[in-house]
């Protein structure tokens, strides 16, 4: 049997970059799919598609003319029902029809965690209509999280403190949401310590794997900086592990997931899931381990041996966001490069606008190094970049 695979790959944005690059080096094919033209992973891949994800008879016509070995789901926004019909015709969907169909919803996947597997999460409510939503806020209490059912990289999500904010709220998560489902969820506000993800790996055969712990900062929703490792009492890091294996186990198939835990001075709860490089595990093209993300993605999903992962070193990231619309002209190279132990990564994204991540920064050192300290130092390479319009 060839070890060459075909992988479609739906959503082109700058983790799906790193992965066609970490698939060419492993001699894959990979036809890249997004909304637009130009996106990140379509400027590497071997071959593009431009469709929306949620016309499945678009999607389907792709699937027919690539005859891919792999379908790879990299965002929400897709008709994730055609992917049963796809691993039912024999192609592999990664990690799983049921995963991707899960976890492309947050009310999937909570309930999924909370009820059936008995998971400690935050108090939570759905709403479909501002009557609902402020019935949800009553029961959760303020302040509380909102959420929609369906976004990415923080769109939507804000935080209630006060009865006056309701309304605006339920504004502002219907516009971040993807796709055409008009649903929130409505968070519990969990006081916490720190936040973390926990790269988890599963494989086609094996035992699952985790990746040391990645702590990260958000602001809108979405991650500013992350840091690996991320200091925890063995304790609760165990129970991470295992809440993290239960949930991957329950949903099936192989290839790397981000879950994410909020972090108490004791407990330690279940967040959220997605199956698929996490855009905190930025932090791993620093060598903060043997392998990426990235790279264990692919291994678990081609079925290769990953014999270990391991901690090589400290290292932190800091996005790199754009300030308003135009198009995007590099600048600050130079000066941000210059400081020992740092580089700097551009997706290549062909238009910016306001709060855009446009790039990250990268700093390491060794294992031992204080993360604090590591994490100020991608903040301040990240800040002499601009990735903006002149």
């Amino acid at each position: 049997m060839s070890d060459s695979k075909k992988l479609l790959l739906l959503g082109s944005g700058e983790l799906g970059k790193e992965l066609v690059i970490a698939a060419q080096r492993l001699g894959q094919t990979v036809v890249a799919v997004d909304s637009y033209d130009g996106a990140p992973a379509q400027q590497v891949a071997q071959a593009r598609e431009v469709i929306s994800m949620l016309d499945g008879a678009a999607l389907d016509a792709v699937v027919a003319k690539h005859r891919p070995d792999l379908v790879v789901p990299e965002i929400e926004a897709i008709r994730t029902e055609r992917l049963h019909e796809y691993e039912r015709a024999g192609i592999q969907v990664v990690p799983s029809a049921r995963a991707a169909n899960f976890t492309m919803n947050r009310r999937a996947i909570r309930d999924l965690a909370a009820r059936d597997l008995g998971l400690r999460t935050a108090r939570y409510a759905y709403a479909a209509s501002l009557e609902e939503f402020r019935a949800a806020v009553g029961r959760v209490g303020l302040p509380c999280v909102v959420k929609p059912l369906m976004s990415s990289s923080g769109k939507g999500q804000s935080v209630v403190r006060e009865e006056a904010g309701i309304a605006a709220a339920w504004d502002y998560a219907l516009r971040g949401t993807r796709g055409d489902l008009r649903e929130v969820i409505v968070e519990e506000f969990i006081s916490f310590q720190s936040e973390i993800t926990l790269l988890t790996v599963t494989q086609k055969s094996g035992e699952t794997l985790f990746c040391p712990p990645i702590g990260h900062r958000q602001e809108r929703g979405d991650y500013q900086e992350s840091w690996q490792p991320h200091p925890m009492p063995e304790r609760l890091l165990a129970s991470a592990r295992e809440m993290a294996d239960q949930v991957t186990r329950s949903l099936g198939g192989a290839g790397l997931w981000g879950v994410e835990f909020f972090l108490g001075e004791d407990e330690v709860w279940f967040s959220e899931l997605s199956p698929r490089p996490h855009d905190t595990g930025m932090v791993t093209l620093a060598g903060t381990q043997n392998l990426t993300e990235f790279e264990l993605h692919l291994r678990a999903i081609l079925g290769l041996p990953i014999p270990e992962i391991v901690l090589e070193r400290a290292g932190a990231s800091a996005v790199i966001l754009a300030s308003r619309d135009g198009l995007p002209e590099v600048r600050g190279l130079a000066d941000a490069l210059a400081r020992p132990r740092t580089d700097v990564r551009i997706f290549g994204k062909p238009v910016t606008r306001p709060h855009r991540r446009m790039g990250v920064a990268l700093a390491w050192d060794e294992p031992g190094a204080d993360v604090r300290a590591l994490v100020e130092r991608a903040r301040a390479t990240a800040a002499r970049v601009s990735v903006d319009p002149r």
